[in-house]
């Protein structure tokens, strides 16, 4: 959720519930206008739920941005399945191969990291995924 509304409003709110928000937003990128609508799901949601509304979610998005704490093993350990999920639900229909981002936040955390930036690159390496670290606090 932080990373979320840094990109849309540019600011850094530290603490979020564990809710659900859809946002829409514009942006201008190489001269065209694109509509974001950017689903923001906690983890600790998904986890609660059926598989069929994740799979409502996977239905619904165009590319998939999947974050986690570069501080928090559990949260990177859970990204193989999900991404596995996601390419078996969107690749089985149609065959394109589905733009998957992994994101390592917390980047301004190194003292409390337990996630590699490496083990992060060649997950995403290793799974046909876009990899960044960023900080949502800088």
């Amino acid at each position: 959720a932080a990373l979320t509304v840094r990109f849309l409003t540019r600011r850094f709110i530290g603490e979020y519930g564990d809710m659900e928000f859809i946002y829409s937003h514009n942006l201008t990128v190489d001269g065209r206008e694109i509509l974001f609508h950017i689903w923001d799901v906690p983890n600790s949601q998904e986890h609660a739920e059926d598989g069929s509304s994740e799979e409502k979610r996977i239905q619904w998005a165009d590319s998939f941005v999947l974050v986690y704490s570069i501080c928090d093993r559990a949260s990177f350990n859970i990204l193989p399945p999900k991404i596995q999920f996601i390419k078996a639900t969107k690749e089985g229909q149609n065959q394109e191969k589905v733009p998957i981002v992994i994101v390592g936040n917390k980047r301004d955390l190194q003292h409390q990291r337990v996630v590699s930036s490496e083990e992060g690159r060649l997950l995403a390496l290793s799974l046909d995924c876009g990899f960044y670290e960023v900080s949502a606090a800088e």
